[in-house]
């Protein structure tokens, strides 16, 4: 009885964003689309059916896992160990994507992992993996990552990660993927931002280059006064793994969750070793796996501390593979950087040991280390905040220019994509919505017009051309033209503020065509600081939301367009007693924004045949 006990816990169970009120007018609001910080609750059986509810769970890709926490899962603490998570994390969401797929799939990458925290041995782990968008021959899978006290009946978040699987077909075919057809407004809202998080991976790496470039010659070592020193050598580790049946999937490879399990294994022995202790995982950068492995391979962990902080530590592991006869050199199939934290008694990070790098390869790591470490902070900033947490305009530098424009389409598309817009008032071939949600009172303005869907993007897109059609707009000069889809201009308003004076802004617009068919072209703005650009005493240095355009191609030659806008709690007694007059302002506006955009449709045609 006690083996069938134990037999019968090892079962896996698998279900199938103040606003200076008057510059609304303006059209240019913009801010911060974020997640909230993962928080414990003692839910009651209808929150767990609302919750359940929400999930969309008849969503046919979705899979459900739980998994009762067991000694032989946990680490020397008594908790689950971060290998053995990510390897359930990586199964449940290979479930859902050969689910969407109908054929095999393998893990392609894992984006940035932030784990909250630890899990103990008698809790439940509960994962939840869906796909949020399929595009060609790969997907992105959501997987959210809960605890369970069943004694308690406590409830909390750990992570939330994504991932991206490729499906795989016969030997030199290639699978295209059906796409998904998102039915409730979070995955609505995922569907949509999906596309933004896939342009962020692919300039993932050439994001990270870029910074490296300039600051790896600026970097400096750290000193602190007091502190121990230890050679990076000393927390060299190589370990290396026979792959076996039981390691591989049902297709032969490796399983992607067990090389992550390893790399987490050899990594915290290097952690180990700087600190004498036992470390706590935190994070995991984003990584991509470079290719597979099989049954028989040899694997070749390695993990060095690259650097450590003052209360953290970057560990970088490389894994390599080699058959049995070596008749090949090496293959590279994955690295990452895993950030790890020791806790004191009181659940604090402690201050860590200091790192000394060896000349050469060891110091490029170490500043290497620094320069990640600046971008980590700069994306969960710029990414995972609340949107009360932050200031609306954030400073922009290349560090984190990718995130800032995956921030700010990421708002607007989330907003695009809410249920409860309410008509408040219709005139003729203008449409105005509302939306009031939590603090934020929401506006949708939209109306079809006789212009092709590209031509009202290039025009809408230049700020310089606002005030041809925006009454509130002065001037807009283009500060600095960051890549081909993001800019960013330094807008004069001649709305007077409280102060009697004009307003200015720092307007960070960001550009999208469509990714697929069914996607809008996206031209979203938000305020940015920029050192060049101090706020004057001249003006009065606005700060703004939410807001921006999004047109969709009715035909070949009509196109419906929508502006959006969000406001703040400061902005909604204005609202409340000048709602007529507001409706025919924005009326207005955007009736001369349809004139402007007739007029000028021809002349955009002519200079475009010209190049």
């Amino acid at each position: 009885m006690l083996s069938f006990f134990w037999l019968r816990c090892l079962l896996k169970m698998v279900k199938g964003n103040i606003v200076v009120p008057e510059d609304i007018l303006s059209f240019c609001c913009n801010g911060l689309q974020g997640s909230t910080s993962p928080q414990c609750t003692q839910d009651t059986g209808e929150q767990q059916e609302e919750a359940a509810g929400a999930m969309g769970g008849h969503n046919p890709t979705e899979v459900q896992m739980s998994q009762l926490v067991l000694p032989c899962h946990s680490n020397q603490h008594g908790e689950l160990s971060a290998g053995q998570l990510l390897k359930w994390i990586d199964t449940a969401a290979c479930l859902s994507a050969e689910r969407h797929a109908g054929c095999p799939c393998v893990t392609a990458s894992m984006d940035d992992i932030y784990f909250e925290h630890t899990i103990s041995v008698g809790q439940v782990v509960n994962i939840k993996a869906k796909v949020n968008r399929a595009f060609n021959s790969s997907m992105e899978v959501g997987i959210q990552v809960s605890y369970e006290d069943l004694c308690s009946g406590k409830h909390c978040s750990i992570c939330k990660a994504y991932a991206t699987f490729v499906a795989q077909g016969p030997p030199g075919t290639k699978v295209k993927l059906k796409p998904l057809t998102p039915q409730t407004e979070e995955e609505k809202i995922e569907h949509s931002i999906a596309a933004e998080r896939r342009r962020m991976r692919l300039v993932h790496k050439d994001t990270l280059k870029d910074l490296l470039t300039r600051s790896t010659s600026n970097a400096e070592m750290e000193t602190r006064d007091g502190s121990v020193v230890v050679p990076a050598e000393k927390t060299r580790v190589e370990s290396v793994e026979l792959v076996l049946p039981p390691h591989a999937n049902h297709q032969g490879n490796t399983f992607g969750g067990q090389i992550m399990a390893w790399m987490e294994n050899v990594a915290t022995i290097a952690a180990s070793r700087l600190c004498h202790a036992h470390p706590t995982l935190r994070a995991i950068e984003m990584f991509h796996f470079r290719g597979p492995s099989q049954v028989g391979d040899r694997l070749v962990l390695k993990a060095i501390v690259n650097n450590a902080f003052k209360n953290s530590m970057e560990v970088g592991v490389c894994t390599e593979a080699y058959d049995q006869e070596m008749s090949v050199s090496r293959r590279h199939i994955n690295s990452a950087f895993m950030t790890f934290v020791v806790l004191d008694e009181e659940g604090q990070p402690r201050t860590l040991p200091m790192v000394v790098p060896q000349p050469g390869d060891g110091e490029r790591r170490y500043r290497e280390a620094s320069a990640r470490k600046k971008i980590r902070l700069d994306r969960k900033y710029v990414v995972s905040c609340k949107q009360t947490e932050v200031p609306l305009s954030v400073p922009w530098d290349q560090s984190n220019k990718v995130y800032l424009s995956y921030n700010n389409v990421s708002a607007l598309k989330t907003l695009v994509a809410k249920a409860n817009w309410v008509l408040a008032r219709e005139k003729e071939k203008v449409q105005i919505y509302t939306l009031e949600e939590d603090k934020f009172l929401s506006f949708r303005i939209e109306m079809l017009v006789h212009i092709s869907a590209s031509q009202a993007f290039s025009l809408l897109s230049d700020l310089r051309r606002r005030h041809e059609w925006d009454s509130h707009y002065e001037s807009a000069e283009l500060v600095q033209q960051v890549d081909e889809d993001d800019a960013i201009y330094h807008v004069l308003s001649q709305t007077l503020s409280r102060e009697n004076k004009p307003q200015d802004f720092v307007i960070l617009a960001s550009r999208r065509k469509p990714c697929s068919r069914g996607d809008p072209y996206v031209v979203a703005f938000r305020s940015v600081t920029l050192p060049t650009h101090p706020a004057s005493s001249t003006y009065t240095r606005g700060e703004t939301l939410c807001s921006g355009f999004c047109v969709w191609p009715e035909s070949e030659e009509m196109s419906k367009v929508a502006y959006y806008n969000q406001a703040t709690p400061g902005y909604l007694n204005y609202v409340t007693t000048n709602v007529v007059g507001l409706s025919s302002n924005f009326c207005a506006t955007f009736e001369a924004c349809e004139k402007f955009l007739l007029k000028n449709k021809d002349d955009l045609i002519a200079r475009l045949q010209q190049l």
